[in-house]
Parts: C-alpha cells; structure tokens; sequence
C-alpha cells in the first residue's frame, strides 16, 4: 500500500476523527472507503456521459432539438 500526505480543513479533520463513531476500524479505512465511492461514482457519470453522447450522435431528432433550444443564445 502507497502511503500519502495531504492536508483537510478542520471540518474534514473532524469528520475523519470521528471514524470509529461511522463504524471504521481507523481513519484510513474511512478515506480509503470514501475515496473508494468518490471513484465509483466518478467513473458511473463518466459512463453515463458516454451513453448520452452515443444516444445524442445518432438521434438526429435530438440534434435538432438541441439546435432549436440554443437559437439565438449568445456565443
């Protein structure tokens, strides 16, 4: 396992503190667990996003819809 250091404000600093209160053997399971999520989640939109490009390439319809909203915004 990697080691690192970095810095939290006091809220963050006292939400980790806090880890055996959550369930957590220490603080490092609670940041390894939270930044476990945050990547989970991360890569879930990167997906969906992908998704809605593929569903917004072939829909001509959508296209144009999207075309007609941003008329006349300017650029």
């Amino acid at each position: 396992m990697v080691q690192a250091q970095f810095n939290l404000d006091e809220s963050l600093w006292a939400f980790v503190q806090r880890s055996r209160q959550y369930g957590f053997q220490n603080q490092d399971e609670l940041i390894r667990v939270a930044l476990g999520k945050l990547q989970q989640e991360l890569d879930s939109l990167e997906m969906s996003a992908d998704l809605y490009t593929e569903v917004y390439a072939e829909d001509a319809d959508l296209q144009a819809l999207t075309d007609s909203a941003i008329a006349g915004w300017p650029e």
